[in-house]
């Protein structure tokens, strides 16, 4: 009988190597080679499974439509960001940076749903008084607020069986390791099979478990990339350096829009849910100032009003700086190429600074047009007219593209009491909206020089 070879394998891409080696030469990462156990050969070529088969194939016509419904956790942010609630049998994995508020608002959801049904907190990091010390400086109420401290996850489920919770609450999974391997916590070995042995147990016993996961420094989940596949909706919690507000972002959703965004304010008492996010990122100037320009823009099914900033001047360098926050570096550069050759304005030795007030990102095509209008403002200092907001994709020969959900945005303009809106012709309302004046946009030099006629 042949001896089974050792072989090696990357716990970071799966590669498999004949000996040991401190770097993998895949995947460039340093100590992540460890020791692969042996696995016996098939008994044939093409031997089929001898054992009893543990499940049927069916028919799917033939599958009762079981009662599983989304479980509102009554905060009405998160709901917004989970499409609706919770749905039995999930697993959502929850990323942020060190202290920025996921244990705050677990235990609060945590508080929320007491007496409604069963839920079962489990820390790996922090001990129960001190989650105690934290649920009293909040104000909640401990009745119904079921604990545990534990690592294990063999130890976990057999709580969790116990138990029965409709939702359990991982904290975090970086600390949470299976006694079958001998790796440390946290490796991505441990990361991995923990998981797996957590999303099997959710499935089978159609209750939602919700993982903690630490983030890089690059802002990238720690561990092995496979767990955001692993898992049923991935949301990242998001601050703006010293900002009180914090935002909840949808980056994978199989129950509800990707992309979705739910704000909250840091307060003594916890995270309080911020009903109109359109009215912090609007700064509120006094009169009219050049370089501001004002557009909506769709955060998942949400519409909200932002402030692109822009700020041109002459620069004293060999090589202009370009500076963009919150909106991409590629865009601006070709907006000021867009506004050079269709527009007539040469930014070539000035240096261009521009920002979303807020701290937000946009990544959608729809900020090209007030990013644009911001730059000729702050350019030729002659602020844009009074409430007035703008959107739309600029092309590269100068044309004004539509951007989807048109109409909504400038309901939600008129309802924040916009009287001007400067969009796509192939935006524009069948309808005119009452108290809003829309102009269509077809290329940027008409566009320019009706703004600057204004």
């Amino acid at each position: 009988m042949a001896k089974n070879k050792t072989t090696y394998k990357c716990e970071n891409c799966n590669a498999r190597l004949g000996k040991w080696a401190g770097q993998c030469p895949e995947c460039q990462e340093w100590n992540c080679i460890v020791e692969s156990l042996p696995q016996s050969a098939p008994a044939g070529r093409f031997g089929g499974y001898s054992g009893q088969l543990s499940n049927e194939v069916k028919n799917l016509a033939s599958v009762d439509q079981a009662s599983i419904e989304r479980m509102p956790v009554g905060v009405g942010e998160l709901d917004r960001v989970l499409g609706g609630g919770i749905v039995p049998g999930s697993v959502i994995l929850l990323g942020g940076d060190p202290g920025i508020g996921k244990s705050t608002l677990l235990i609060q959801l945590v508080a929320a749903l007491a007496g409604r049904f069963p839920s079962l907190y489990i820390t790996g990091e922090e001990s129960l008084d001190q989650i105690g010390m934290r649920a009293r400086r909040l104000e909640l109420s401990l009745d119904g607020i079921r604990c545990l401290t534990e690592t294990s996850v063999e130890q976990i489920l057999g709580h969790a069986d116990a138990e029965k919770p409709r939702l359990m609450i991982i904290d975090s999974i970086q600390t949470v390791y299976t006694e079958s391997l001998g790796s440390a916590p946290g490796s991505v070995t441990q990361i991995r099979e923990s998981a797996a042995a957590l999303v099997r147990w959710a499935k089978e016993n159609h209750c939602c478990v919700i993982l903690v996961g630490h983030v890089t420094k690059e802002g990238a989940l720690a561990g092995p990339r496979v767990l955001e596949h692993m898992v049923d909706a991935v949301l990242y919690f998001e601050s703006d350096g010293g900002s009180r507000y914090r935002v909840v972002r949808a980056i994978k959703n199989r129950f509800g829009a990707v992309n979705e965004l739910g704000m909250f304010a840091m307060t003594g008492k916890g995270l309080k849910e911020v009903k109109n996010p359109s009215a912090i990122f609007l700064s509120g100037h006094e009169k009219p100032v050049s370089g501001s320009a004002i557009t909506v823009v769709r955060e998942g099914t949400r519409p909200i009003l932002l402030e692109v900033q822009a700020l041109v001047d002459l620069s004293h360098l060999n090589n202009p700086r370009r500076v963009a926050l919150g909106l991409e570096q590629n865009r601006l550069a070709m907006m000021l190429a867009i506004l050079h050759r269709h527009g007539g304005v040469a930014l070539a030795d000035h240096d261009v600074f521009i920002n979303v007030v807020g701290g937000m990102r946009i990544t959608e095509t729809g900020a090209d047009l007030p990013m644009l209008l911001a730059l000729y403002s702050s350019f030729r200092d002659r602020p844009l007219k009074d409430r007035m907001i703008c959107f739309g994709e600029v092309g590269l020969s100068g044309e004004i593209r539509p951007v989807p959900d048109g109409e909504q945005r400038l309901k939600e303009a008129a309802g924040h009491g916009f009287k001007m809106a400067v969009i796509p012709a192939a935006n524009a309302p069948r309808k005119p909206l009452e108290g809003l004046t829309v102009i269509a946009a077809r290329n940027v030099g008409e566009t320019l020089e009706r703004i600057g006629q204004g």
